[in-house]
């Protein structure tokens, strides 16, 4: 799989703003955060605007402003990778309109990987950089930085609280990703719905062999005509029964055309679902 055909980054966003939903109100996030006017950027700034404690693991650690470098499964993390972290941190520090106005011990730094950089603990190791592991997956870096730092290895996070992060993978279960389609299913806020769209997304380009399952799955066929449910919403709002109708059907179309059915396969389904002809169908394609 070619990595560039893959929003990586943009499915990290998505992926972390629905893991701290809870705390959606106090936080403020911000996607490739322009450390300069030449092309320096952070992945992600989270800023807390109010105080609030976090309990969600990954966010544990955070203070008022946490920087987030995200490294996709193809992506490399070593020791220079590490420190050019620190340095995007450091630049963002003396980046105020007074000296010293953003505080050292109120930055953070999160490096977030799926698997564990074995050579980089290592070189820590021999330099003798002090690393804690307090939950699973989550490795708080105690020397060596300039920043309160840790690196998230989201291979290794517990399946039932972080899913969202963890669905970024090219090795997601066909169960998981059930479970994911499930959830999706069951947020209510518009807002959510895109962030979870943009991490289905990415977890379907990259795991395409599972697509011919759904496809096969009669259980998940059902599911996926229900996330069609926000068209129906909008066609009520707007108070034209042949506009719900459109609404539903299109919503439909757009769900199995992202999880690569034919053209022939949906003209099928909604032939048969929604009582069509054939010239009928086929405007919806």
């Amino acid at each position: 799989m070619n990595d560039t055909e893959i929003q990586w980054h943009l499915g990290f966003v998505a992926a972390m703003e629905l893991e701290l939903m809870e705390y959606s109100s106090k936080l403020y996030f911000q996607s490739e955060h322009n450390l300069s006017k030449k092309p320096l950027q952070i992945d992600l700034l989270v800023i807390k605007k109010e105080d609030v404690d976090i309990t969600n693991k990954i966010g544990r650690i955070f203070k008022k402003y946490n920087i987030m470098e995200y490294k996709s499964p193809d992506d490399s993390l070593n020791i220079d990778i590490f420190y050019k972290v620190q340095a995007y941190a450091a630049l963002y520090k003396s980046d105020g309109k007074t000296v010293d106005e953003k505080k050292a011990d109120d930055i953070t730094v999160s490096i977030v990987r799926e698997r564990k950089p074995i050579k980089l603990f290592k070189t820590m190791e021999n330099m003798d950089i002090n690393i804690e592991m307090p939950y699973e997956g989550i490795y708080y870096i105690k020397s060596g930085v300039l920043f309160t730092t840790q690196v998230i290895l989201t291979g290794e996070l517990p399946d039932m609280e972080h899913a969202w992060i963890k669905s970024l993978s090219y090795k997601i279960e066909f169960t998981d990703l059930k479970k994911l389609i499930y959830t999706i299913r069951g947020l209510k806020g518009e807002h959510e719905r895109e962030l979870a769209d943009a991490v289905i997304d990415v977890t379907l380009k990259a795991n395409k062999d599972l697509l011919e399952e759904l496809r096969g799955d009669e259980e998940m066929s059902g599911v996926l005509m229900e996330l069609a449910e926000p068209w129906i919403q909008e066609g009520r709002q707007e108070g034209r029964q042949e506009g719900i109708r459109e609404g539903i059907i299109r919503g439909a179309v757009d769900v199995l055309k992202s999880l690569g059915h034919s053209d022939e396969e949906i003209k099928t389904v909604i032939m048969r679902k929604y009582d069509l002809s054939d010239e009928e169908a086929e405007k919806y394609l």
